[in-house]
C-alpha cells in the first residue's frame, strides 16, 4: 500500500501501532511478529524512505530527516498520538519521535545512537566490511539462506541463533539490503551524524520501553545504560540469549512486550 512518500503494510484492527524497521531492512523484517500483533492492534509497518518500496528522500539523509518523514506520514495518515515500535535504526527514530513529543507509547528495540567513539568506529568498520559481501553474494543468497550453515555464516552478527531463523525471512532480509537505495547514506548518518539526544524526565508523550539483547554484537549491551541515562523515564527490558533483533530470536516474547507496553 502506498501513501504520499512511504510504502506500508497494514493489518488488524484496534488501537494503531506503527512499526519502523532498521538499516537496510523493509517492513517484512517484522514478519515473525506481525500477525501476532495484528490479532490485537491496527498495525502499520512502513518502509522508510529509500528502503523497500519507498522512494528516497529528495535531499539530505539523516536521522533527523528520516524522523521528519515518519512524523509527516503519521500526520498524513491520521496517526497523531500513535504508539510506535522501532528496531535498530528504527528504534532510534521512534526515540527521536518521543523526544520531539510525537506519538504515544514507545518501544525501542536495540536502538542505535548510543555508541562511544571507539564503538562507533568498530560499528562502521564491521558494517562497511560486511555490506559489500552481502551485496556481492546476492545471486547465491537463495542457496546460502536455504541452509543453517549459510544463515549462521552471514547472520551471526545480528542473531544469537541464526540457524533457527526461517529461510524465507533470512532471504528477504538479505534481498532488502540490495534494494535499499539509501543504505550507505543512512549508514553515513549513523556514523557521522550526532549522537541521539535524550528527553528530560516527564517530557515524552507516553511510556518509553527500551529492549536490548544480551548478546547484541551491533549495539553492544553496555550501551543500554547510556540510552536509559538519556531517557530517564524509560524502562529497560533485557532479552536473554538474544542478538540484535529480538523479533528474530524471541518473536513471542517480543510481541508480548510490545503489547504489554503500548496501547494504554
Amino acid at each position: 500500500m502506498n501513501s504520499p512518500g512511504l510504502n506500508f503494510e497494514r493489518r488488524g484492527s484496534g488501537t494503531p501501532l506503527l512499526l519502523v524497521h532498521g538499516l537496510g531492512a523493509s517492513w517484512p523484517s517484522w514478519s515473525l511478529i506481525l500477525d501476532n500483533l495484528a490479532d490485537h492492534r491496527d498495525v502499520i509497518a512502513i518502509d522508510l524512505p529509500g528502503f523497500g518500496d519507498s522512494p528516497p528522500l529528495p535531499g539530505e539523509v539523516s536521522i533527523a530527516t528520516l524522523t521528519d518523514a515518519v512524523a509527516e506520514f503519521m500526520s498524513a495518515q491520521g496517526l497523531a498520538g500513535c504508539d510506535t515500535v522501532g528496531s535498530s535504526m528504527g528504534a532510534r527514530i521512534v526515540l527521536e519521535l518521543a523526544r520531539r513529543g510525537v506519538g504515544g507509547d514507545t518501544v525501542a528495540l536495540d536502538p542505535g545512537g548510543f555508541w562511544s567513539p571507539a564503538e562507533l568506529r568498530l560499528f562502521s568498520l564491521s558494517l562497511r566490511a560486511s555490506l559489500p559481501l552481502v551485496l556481492h553474494l546476492q545471486r547465491a543468497m537463495p542457496a546460502l539462506m536455504g541452509n543453517p550453515a549459510g544463515r549462521t555464516a552471514l547472520l551471526s552478527q545480528f542473531s544469537a541463533a541464526p540457524w533457527r531463523l526461517p529461510s524465507d525471512v533470512a532471504l528477504h532480509e538479505m534481498r532488502s539490503f540490495a534494494r535499499a537505495t539509501s543504505l550507505y547514506d543512512a549508514l553515513d548518518a549513523l556514523v557521522s551524524g550526532p549522537p541521539q539526544e535524550g528527553a528530560p524526565a516527564g517530557s515524552t508523550p507516553g511510556r518509553v520501553t527500551i529492549g536490548w539483547g544480551r548478546q547484541d554484537r551491533v549495539t553492544l549491551p553496555r550501551q543500554a545504560a547510556r540510552a536509559q541515562h538519556r531517557f530517564p523515564d524509560a524502562e529497560l527490558h533485557w532479552f536473554e540469549r538474544c542478538g540484535h533483533f529480538p523479533m528474530w530470536d524471541h518473536p513471542l516474547q517480543t510481541a508480548e512486550l510490545i503489547l504489554a507496553k503500548t496501547g494504554r
